[in-house]
């Protein structure tokens, strides 16, 4: 194994070694990019980064390398910075030239001051993130191991022993801080406890003494916190750290609800949570030292213990979270991809074997569905739908279903959603009941006064299952903000997009969200295809048998189930004129001896339909086989439909 005792442990190392071999020219931050990413090439090197999805922040190194999956869910605005200072020795009067990129405060000798006069000085400009957890992401997701792709590799954690309390060995003063301000050494000594260089990462330390240290450390910041620090996550219950990640280049390239993996410098300074405790002070003494309001401060500038930084060398937009995947899929992104070989035969393997996962899918989905395999076919569909273009404002391949005919008050919805669950990488069960219509928040906000977004239940990463479980739903009168959470469901559906609340205007923010609506009768929301569910079971004991599915099937065959799933929607397909023709022809004579119910949405849902299918069996062209197949489905859903219509007396 390489010794990664410098780039991954101490990369400031690194970064001054080929900052100092290069000053005064620029291309020193290339060079650097161009290192870690190098470094990272090398055998299951991802493997040895250490990521905040896996490991607390408390059992990490400050100032090593970390890596972090997430989504933006709000951007700052641009923060200048010192790119390059000069420090001046006042008895002796050397100066020394230092980086300011990757840092949150800049670094002096013990005898050195920052010359702000310096032509020496390079400002430079970067992009802060905020930055989640995937809303919703599945534990699966999280602790599951590919051998040949690594990917997200929770090993990490194995490999990092708890750090103490950090404390830096030479003077820091912050960047925005005002030149003749100084730190109070008695503050620094209360809130650092310990050396910089920390020992070796692979060190010992008893695990009492490091809770203690964790929960002392967070007493120390939480008097500073009231009421306690929201962490803005989506989705209730949520759980994992929030952090501001600074992104040097190319930030133009990413925007809110991106999924990121980034790579970069951890920073937890107890310094920062100083100066910015100082800064407070003075802004509340003299109004005019600061524009930010108190509350603007507070969140743009948490305590580090509780919001760790990231400095982002290496970053990179995530085409999905499948840990069971390989990262690059697409041709374009591939051409920079180290595993291009790897992906490419890992995928042709795959698809050789498609057919047989695939009749086990749809085996195990019928079981679920209480027998029901038509129902398990259009479940198959919905899964691997994916919105692929837009048209206008319509968006093409969003499939949206409504699992009608589900028992009321069931567990039965409840576990179908876990089942879900198991299967997708991110996932959210939304209980339409008329109390968290009301009082929930579906759309985010802006905050003018804290100049943040709020988040909402709505704001979610793409190619999430949103599950809206209707049968919870009971006679009642919505208010104001039902209504509107009621519409905002609708637009997601109907225009997969969600219009954010700026107060003066609404922005609408495209989105990929998979919905579907389990309900007793027709849904109150719109959806693109009803298949009303027809129990061909009716298990004695409902919790035994939905729980005994998951416990029956293999690991192995559960993952060859979600590796299906997600693969699918990444597949390119087309129509061939030939096929087009024959089938434009078709449905003219459907036309001729069915005038009154077919229409042009039964085209529309049938090629849809037609679409997915060919796509469940590995097919990236529309074939008349499979054309035939989707008319058989479309037409078997319309008759089960019509027959619970005359059953009931209406429509459902």
């Amino acid at each position: 194994m390489p010794c990664v005792a410098d780039w991954l442990n101490n990369p400031f190392s690194i970064v001054q070694g080929i900052f100092a071999q290069n000053v005064p020219n620029s291309d020193w931050e290339k060079k650097v990019t161009e290192y870690f990413k190098e470094k990272l090439k090398e055998n299951n090197a991802t493997n040895w980064v250490p990521s905040l999805n896996d490991v607390p922040v408390h059992y990490l190194k400050p100032n090593s390398l970390v890596k972090f999956r997430c989504m933006v869910q709000d951007m700052f605005d641009p923060e200048f910075y010192m790119g390059v200072y000069e420090t001046v020795d006042p008895n002796t009067n050397a100066r020394v030239l230092h980086f300011g990129k990757y840092r949150d405060v800049a670094e002096c000798g013990p005898q050195q001051e920052i010359d702000l006069n310096s032509s020496q000085i390079v400002t430079s400009e970067r992009q802060t993130f905020y930055c989640v957890p995937v809303p919703g992401e599945s534990a699966w997701s999280v602790v599951v191991l590919n051998p040949q792709f690594y990917a997200y590799i929770s090993a990490s954690q194995a490999r990092v022993s708890p750090s103490t309390s950090y404390t830096p060995s030479r003077h820091k003063r912050s960047y925005e801080e005002d030149e003749d301000m100084d730190l109070h050494p008695s503050k620094q000594k209360e809130q650092h406890m310990g050396n910089s260089s920390g020992g070796d990462i692979h060190g010992c330390v008893e695990p009492k003494r490091l809770e203690t240290e964790a929960s002392a450390g967070h007493h120390l910041i939480s008097p500073n916190c009231s009421p306690p620090l929201d962490l803005n996550f989506p989705l209730p219950g949520e759980k994992g750290p929030a952090c501001l990640v600074k992104v040097y280049e190319s930030w133009d390239s990413f925007k809110v609800n991106d999924v990121l993996e980034v790579y970069g410098i951890l920073s937890v300074d107890p310094v920062l949570s100083i100066v910015n405790n100082e800064e407070r002070d003075s802004s509340a003494l003299d109004p005019m030292e600061c524009m930010d309001t108190a509350e603007e401060q507070r969140v743009h500038s948490p305590p580090a213990s509780l919001v760790p930084r990231i400095h982002v060398i290496l970053a990179q937009k995530l085409q999905h979270i499948n840990p069971l995947l390989p990262a690059c899929l697409n041709e374009e992104e591939s051409k920079t991809c180290e595993y291009l070989n790897l992906a490419s035969l890992f995928v042709s393997n795959f698809m050789s074997e498609l057919s047989p996962v695939r009749a086990e899918l749809l085996g195990f989905l019928t079981h679920a569905l209480l027998g029901d395999g038509l129902a398990a076919e259009y479940l198959i569909l919905h899964l691997i739908s994916t919105v692929y273009a837009r048209r206008d404002v319509l968006p093409l391949g969003k499939f949206t279903v409504n699992l009608s005919g589900c028992p009321r008050n069931s567990i039965f919805t409840e576990h179908i959603y876990r089942i879900i669950q198991q299967l997708v990488p991110a996932s959210y069960r939304l209980q339409m009941t008329i109390e968290n219509m009301n009082h929930s928040r579906f759309i985010p906000h802006k905050d003018y006064a804290a100049n943040r977004l709020v988040s909402g239940v709505l704001q979610l990463a793409s190619n999430t299952s949103l599950v809206v479980d209707e049968t919870q739903l009971e006679q009642g009168q919505l208010d104001t903000t039902g209504v509107h959470n009621v519409t905002a469901l609708g637009n997601l559906i109907t225009w997969q997009k969600v219009d954010y609340d700026f107060s003066y205007h609404q922005m609408e923010f495209p989105c990929n969200i998979n919905v579907l609506i389990t309900s007793e009768g027709r849904s109150l929301l719109p959806s693109d295809c009803q298949v009303h569910l027809q129990p061909q079971i009716i298990p004695p004991n409902m919790e035994e048998y939905m729980s005994s599915l998951l416990t029956a099937v293999l690991p192995s065959v559960l993952n060859k189930f979600r590796i299906y799933l997600s693969l699918l929607r990444l597949l390119d397909y087309s129509i061939s004129d030939e096929v087009t023709k024959a089938v434009e022809e078709d449905f003219v004579e459907m036309r001729k001896n069915d005038p009154e119910s077919i229409t042009a949405d039964d085209l529309h849902r049938t090629l849809l339909v037609a679409r997915f299918l060919s796509l469940s069996a590995g097919q990236t062209t529309l074939s008349r086989e499979r054309w035939l197949r989707a008319k058989q489905l479309e037409a078997l859903r319309k008759a089960r439909l019509q027959q619970q219509k005359c059953v009931n007396g209406n429509e459902l």
